[in-house]
């Protein structure tokens, strides 16, 4: 099976009030972190999805053996990113694609490679991740669904997709699921290490 990981990156981080892409963490970034877990997967490779602050955030994650995807809609939403990224990969020859964030610093490549196994396993399904009553990202589409993908439009991104294909959807649950959006969150997953 040949995987292509698309992390999305492209938002403003209008709630943090700087680039939560470039925050510090260890000897990375926020989004360094989500790299390293996606370059540590079972994906065959990894693609990024980048907007606003493009340059800068270009320039922290240049060292990183990935692909990235401008994406000059960014203001438009989530699924703007998701577009751009299966625009991008769609004649490349993968059969499926696994959609991460760049802002959830504890999904590491053990839960990536849980996706993973649960599609090899279900081919033709949606392996998502399941939050309290939501299905969401990461999750990992058969080629299937990338036409599909392609119409997504707002600031919803993949979650009423996944809502409207409940039955295609294999729930994988986890803890790890945090976003990082304001500074409190941020200093609480640093203060969590």
């Amino acid at each position: 099976m040949n995987i292509a990981l698309v992390i999305l990156s492209a938002g403003s981080s209008t709630r943090m009030g700087t680039a939560k892409q470039l925050l510090p963490v260890g000897d990375t970034t926020l989004l360094g972190v989500s790299i390293e877990s996606a370059l540590q997967s079972n994906s065959n490779k990894v693609f990024c999805v980048l907007g606003a602050h493009a340059k800068k955030i270009y320039k922290s994650i240049s060292q990183y053996d990935i692909e990235t995807i401008p994406n000059d809609k960014h203001e438009e939403g989530l699924s703007s990113s998701i577009v751009e990224g299966i625009n991008f990969i769609e004649d490349k020859h993968f059969d499926a694609v696994l959609i991460m964030l760049g802002d959830q610093p504890k999904v590491d490549y053990n839960y990536l490679n849980m996706l993973v196994t649960s599609y090899e396993k279900n081919p033709t399904k949606i392996s998502a991740s399941k939050y309290l009553n939501n299905t969401g990202v990461p999750a990992i589409f058969p080629k299937l669904f990338f036409k599909q993908l392609q119409q997504l439009r707002g600031d919803k991104g993949a979650k009423y997709f996944l809502n409207a294909y409940k039955t295609q959807v294999i729930s994988i649950t986890s803890e790890k699921l945090i976003d990082i959006d304001t500074q409190e969150e941020y200093q609480n997953f640093l203060n969590s290490l």
